[in-house]
């Protein structure tokens, strides 16, 4: 699916399997520019029948910081729509869906302020990201509220996963650094 016409510029599929790269088309003129996120009409061949329960700003000051891998375990399990509104950072999304065909397999897309694009990542993969630019601005979509009791994650630096971060990882909180390792043995999440 690519080539859309209008406001939401092309729709690529990713490696991941049903993790989709929307771009926006900015309209930009002497007073500044105005660009579209979301429009479910054109996004609802991706999006489908999912509502969008919650949205989520975060910024990240430093340059390297590392946030993830989070998830949400069933029966909260969220797809989610991520887009970058400042700064610039490497965005990673990791297949946990048991009997998926792209199990444990990770896939990672630039977004950007300068590019418009945001990512889909659906339910029942882990979500994180790096900081390129300083003060780097997220915005989150989710299908799903937040669930302190489902909440899950594993490592960045899990050699499963073997993530390849752009830049060294910095300021990871301890919360991220003590999730889990991925062992031979995961079963994955039930989706």
């Amino acid at each position: 699916m690519s080539g859309q016409n209008g406001p939401i510029g092309d729709i690529f599929e990713t490696a991941l399997s049903g993790a989709f790269v929307a771009s926006s088309r900015p309209f930009c003129d002497h007073r500044g520019r105005f660009a579209r996120l979301f429009d479910r009409g054109i996004l609802g061949a991706i999006h489908a029948d999912r509502p969008i329960v919650q949205v989520n700003h975060s910024l990240t000051m430093a340059v390297g910081a590392v946030r993830g891998m989070h998830f949400q375990r069933a029966p909260y399990l969220e797809a989610k729509w991520v887009r970058c509104i400042r700064g610039r950072v490497f965005d990673v999304a990791v297949d946990l869906r048991r009997g998926s065909p792209t199990f444990l397999q990770h896939v990672s897309v630039e977004l950007s302020e300068e590019a418009a694009n945001a990512f889909f990542i659906p339910e029942g993969c882990a979500h994180g990201f790096q900081v390129i630019e300083p003060g780097s601005e997220l915005l989150y979509l989710h299908t799903q509220s937040y669930e302190p009791s489902a909440e899950g994650g594993v490592r960045w630096d899990d050699p499963v996963l073997a993530i390849d971060w752009p830049l060294p990882a910095t300021d990871i909180s301890q919360r991220d650094q003590s999730h889990p390792l991925l062992t031979e043995d995961f079963e994955g999440l039930s989706t």
